[in-house]
């Protein structure tokens, strides 16, 4: 059976290595979460996974790594300095600050929620009998708007710098370097660019984890084209459908724990013509994982153009007098969160023939942490000496992820591997070395599947041809 609360996950993410309290030894910093050595690896290999789908598989498509700390000019035209704004409120009784339409999701629903407006929030909370998560009171402020945004300052002495934000999404660095990239790289429409990298927002109300933070990472994609030659409702559906090919087929999420949501009329962001999401059920109810498409029209560009002074239209090649501002298409996945939902969707709880209980990573082998485990039987210097032997040679002639473990018995470190989320472990025995036919014949090795526990003997030149 899968997890049945968070906390499961949470222990096991802290006892193996996934994923850390931020600042733990100093007590924490509310909300904040270190990735491991084994969750540097499952969220590297999404990443991964996601790039090689949608860039290096795609003919239409290029990449960028565009600066965190960008001009504030561009927050103005992107219209997050008037915009980007959350209802605050705050419990008259403990002085705690929430979300107020937040609060109100869970008794009205995603959608009502979102569309309320400022004025509504605090007399539904009210109505509703929303309690303080705090306290317990229904005491309640009216809502005040709250930008979400990271301000600093750029200068070397204090006081005396400029305030500068830290970006609170990715998409801007795309659309500010859309000349850039049109002058350099040949690009017809229509066609994308996508990137891979940190953002930061002043959420009012974190939690649930990895699932909603202040600092996460994004992987966008804003795709390009011609209105008048590609019919947006054409583009979408095809977002849409590889969206969500890429988190069902790729990294192997069960569909049953995934939706798509269109958001309403009224949910829409001020720029959207249409937005899709793909949700998935975690612990605690239905919670985005990506904008598997979301249609921008000619917003950004158009403001970008405006507020800088500089023209970035695309000049039609068949028809050089014809300069257009293309529309945008924007597919967006939070890594963060697809991560949280490839781990939860993998947690697995089996009850054994012996009546024992094991908890088993079920990752797809494509984004498993590590791919193999080279586990000799027992501490005898000789014994580990051939099980090295053979770590040195998995890791030279494949591209494997490869772990050696001796501490403990052979069944505890199975257990270990497969709470780990280990697809393959390779026992080194006597056998092994020719020294106990019961074992196995010389120059033999056990090899054990993760999912069905079934055990196979089979030569190294095998096991190497079976591994990759």
């Amino acid at each position: 059976m899968p997890a049945s609360t968070l906390d499961q996950l949470v222990s096991l993410c802290k006892r193996r290595g996934f994923i850390f309290p931020g600042s733990d030894i100093y007590g924490g910093l509310a909300n904040t979460w270190d990735y491991g050595p084994l969750g540097v690896e499952l969220k590297n290999r999404v990443k991964k996974e996601w790039w090689k789908t949608f860039v290096h598989k795609r003919p239409d498509m290029v990449g960028l790594d565009a600066s965190i700390l960008m001009n504030p000019r561009v927050w103005e035209a992107s219209g997050h300095v008037s915009n980007f704004n959350d209802p605050l409120v705050d419990c008259k009784n403990c002085k705690e600050r929430f979300r107020g339409d937040k609060l109100l999701e869970g008794k009205l629903g995603v959608e009502a929620a979102a569309v309320l407006k400022l004025d509504q929030v605090q007399p539904m909370l009210v109505a509703e009998k929303i309690p303080c998560p705090a306290c317990g009171k229904v005491a309640w402020t009216e809502a005040k708007k709250f930008n979400l945004m990271f301000k600093t300052q750029q200068g070397v002495i204090e006081g005396e710098g400029s305030d500068i934000y830290l970006r609170p999404e990715t998409a801007q660095g795309i659309f500010v370097n859309f000349k850039n990239i049109l002058d350099t790289m040949r690009l017809r429409l229509p066609f994308g660019v996508a990137q891979i990298g940190k953002a930061f927002r002043n959420e009012i109300t974190p939690g649930n984890f990895t699932f909603r933070t202040r600092e996460f990472e994004q992987m966008e994609i804003e795709y390009f084209f011609d209105p008048e030659k590609q019919k947006w409702e054409d583009i979408f559906a095809a977002w849409k459908k590889d969206s969500w090919n890429f988190i069902t087929e790729t990294l192997g999420v069960a569909k049953k724990n995934l939706r798509l949501r269109d958001h309403e009329k009224d949910e829409l962001s001020h720029y959207s013509k249409g937005t899709t999401d793909i949700e998935y059920k975690f612990p605690w109810g239905w919670g985005e994982l990506c904008a598997a498409a979301a249609y921008r029209t000619d917003f950004d560009l158009t403001q970008h153009e405006k507020f800088s002074g500089q023209e970035l239209k695309y000049t039609d090649p068949d028809s050089p007098d014809r300069k257009i501002i293309p529309h945008v298409m924007e597919p967006s996945f939070g890594s963060d969160r697809i991560t949280l939902a490839v781990l939860l969707d993998a947690y697995t709880e089996e009850t054994l023939e012996n009546g024992e209980t094991r908890i088993v990573m079920k990752f797809d082998p494509k984004v498993a942490p590590v791919d193999v485990a080279i586990l000799p039987l027992s501490k005898k210097e000789h014994l580990i000496a051939k099980a090295q032997e053979l770590y040195n040679k998995v890791i030279q002639e494949t591209n494997l992820v490869v772990d050696f473990d001796v501490t403990g018995s052979i069944g505890k470190r199975y257990r270990r591997q497969d709470e780990i989320g280990t697809p393959k472990c390779i026992t080194v025995d006597f056998g092994t070395l020719g020294e106990d036919e019961k074992q196995g014949a010389k120059d033999t090795v056990t090899i054990r599947d993760r999912d069905n526990l079934k055990q196979e003997r089979l030569t190294v030149s095998e096991l190497i041809k079976r591994l990759t």
